[in-house]
């Protein structure tokens, strides 16, 4: 509790006489009585803003019936300064519209104040400064008045201040009676990018790459012919085989599949298929030959699988007839006896699908391994984003191998070159954890842009905004959101109790911190050696008192981030204890 001016009465009475304010010279008689609170006693941020609540007792007998007194409050910092919502008080025999405080009673009053939030205004002070109107004397208009040893300004103050500029701000400054000190920005440690969503980048560092070719046979046999060893098919099949064995990334498996068309009786059709697996891997032993690869073979019989695929690509009429045929029947037999008698579509089947199903399929399945994580890491150090793939460049950045600005760097190719929805989300989310809150907005607008759907990334929009300070338009989105969102958004607007019951970790503990339960804050990161756990863990140290943790504790943070030697020296929760009580 402040009194609203700091001298005795009798020095402001001696002030006040010479000053010429007929009225409120009066008022310092009991100006000693006059109590001012301001709540919170340290300010705090808070979803954008910060916000107090000033309150007054003017006490009986004091206010002047015919004073008026314009309040202003003012968050003043390097650089620069903030007035918010002036009141204005009077006595009751002044005819106008404001707070009216009665002389025989006197009066209590709370003035809210409320400031955009300034980063400058980390360092700072809230002050209030006072102009008075008395309807004889020197104040007939508002007047500026000293609020700690209720002097008016003199001749060459008053010369100064009708003049502007910074000699005009120097007194203002001076004027202005500072009821608090500072602003604890410990909200914007909430680390709202841990609850943000990647999306998946589908990469696998060994991929599964078929190539196939056939050899082609003639009704019952299982003897191939010259053209059928030499199809533009295999040729093609025998180049990529070569092309692939000199590359000890690729791991390749060949082998020789037999098949019968299923007409004709099962068992022979089984023996044919064997004999056509058995004489179509002796040929393409013959076409491989220089490779030195081995191959495997093996036989199906009938291929009605094949057939089922045929029939579904064709035009062929009653194609769904057919395959409705091959659903209800499991028997090979009795598949091919009704299809047999479906006389009218049996005539183009043995023309357009039976024939393709006599073969000797060759098969090549190659085991492709893909670039290691320290070669991606390394083509994004110079810069060669040409030579990775999209799925490349989304698991690189999720790796933990590059840096903040080389993973920025690395989706911001991904997302210019591909204009992805998981390009373009990644992205934002590797903004939102640089702290670039604006611009990972446009990336996640970019995303649904794109095509994706708007829940795909409900959270990441949810959170965006909320980092952004506009927890109203997060509300269209934490509805549908996770309860770690949900819980972020209570923290945001200042419910830490809520947000602390629902969070885990690190945003536990700041929310705990600000709740003031030190305890479990400290149980939150008692595992956490990062160096924000290590700064917290100085400041929760220096709320309770134990200055040696605080001392150690902050070295470490130091240690492992640089940034924070100067941060502390602006922090409201530490900067008071640097040099003293903290030695670094």
């Amino acid at each position: 509790m402040k009194n609203l001016f700091k001298v005795s009465a009798v020095l402001a009475v001696a002030v006040l006489t010479l000053s010429g304010c007929n009225c409120f010279k009066k008022m310092a008689k009991n100006q000693d009585d006059v109590k001012l609170t301001c709540t919170p006693e340290v300010l705090v941020l808070n979803n954008g803003k910060v916000e107090a609540d000033v309150n007054v007792t003017f006490p009986v007998k004091y206010f002047n019936a015919k004073a008026v007194l314009k309040v202003t409050p003012v968050m003043v910092f390097e650089g620069g300064e903030v007035a918010g919502t002036t009141q204005y008080f009077q006595g009751s025999k002044v005819d106008d519209n404001y707070t009216v405080i009665d002389q025989k009673n006197g009066g209590n009053y709370t003035m809210h104040v409320s400031f955009p939030y300034d980063e400058r205004m980390e360092c700072s002070e809230l002050q209030l400064r006072a102009e008075v109107k008395c309807p004889k004397g020197k104040c007939k208009e508002f007047t500026l008045v000293n609020l700690n040893d209720g002097a008016i300004p003199t001749k060459e103050q008053a010369a100064a201040l009708a003049a502007g500029g910074a000699e005009a701000d120097a007194i203002k400054r001076a004027f202005g009676l500072t009821i608090a000190q500072g602003v604890n920005v410990m909200q914007n440690d909430i680390q709202y990018s841990d609850a943000m969503e990647t999306m998946a980048s589908g990469y696998k560092n060994v991929i599964t790459e078929v190539t196939k070719a056939n050899y082609m046979y003639q009704i019952n046999s299982s003897r191939l012919n010259k053209k059928a060893i030499s199809s533009e098919e295999l040729t093609s099949f025998q180049q990529k085989a070569a092309e692939q064995n000199g590359n000890d990334r690729i791991k390749q498996n060949i082998y020789v599949n037999g098949y019968a068309s299923p007409d004709g009786p099962e068992k022979f059709n089984d023996k044919l298929s064997a004999a056509r697996s058995e004489s179509g891997k002796k040929a393409a032993e013959e076409l491989l030959k220089e490779l030195g690869l081995s191959l495997d073979a093996a036989s199906y019989g009938e291929d009605w699988e094949g057939f089922k695929e045929l029939v579904a690509a064709s035009s062929i009429e009653d194609k769904a007839l057919i395959l409705s045929v091959l659903e209800s029947y499991t028997s090979s037999s009795e598949r091919e006896e009704q299809i047999k008698n479906m006389s009218n579509v049996f005539t183009a089947l043995k023309k357009e699908i039976l024939p393709e199903l006599r073969r000797a399929q060759l098969v090549n399945s190659s085991d492709i391994t893909g670039k290691t994580d320290d070669e991606m890491a390394a083509l994004v150090r110079a810069g060669k984003f040409a030579e990775l793939d999209e799925k490349e460049m989304l698991h690189i950045a999720s790796t933990g191998k590059l840096s903040q600005n080389e993973k920025i760097a690395t989706l911001e190719a991904a997302a210019n070159e591909y204009k992805s929805v998981a390009a373009y989300n990644n992205l934002g989310v590797a903004y939102a954890e640089a702290g670039e809150g604006t611009k990972a907005a446009d990336a996640f607008a970019k995303a649904v842009n794109a095509g994706g759907k708007a829940s795909e990334i409900n959270n990441n929009l949810a959170l965006v905004n909320i980092m952004n300070g506009d927890t109203e338009a997060a509300k269209a989105y934490t509805a549908n959101a996770s309860a770690e969102t949900r819980a972020l958004a209570a923290a945001a607007e200042g419910n830490y109790a809520q947000a602390q019951s629902q969070l885990e970790g690190y945003n536990a503990a700041v929310a705990a911190t600000m709740n003031a339960d030190y305890t479990a804050a400290k149980q939150y990161i008692a595992n956490d050696k990062s160096a924000d756990a290590d700064y917290l863990r100085a400041v929760i140290a220096t709320k309770q008192g134990d200055m040696a943790t605080a001392t150690a504790e902050l070295k470490n943070a130091i240690a492992k981030d640089p940034s924070y030697a100067e941060r502390c020296k602006k922090d409201v929760n530490l900067r008071k204890y640097i040099g003293n009580e903290i030695q670094l």
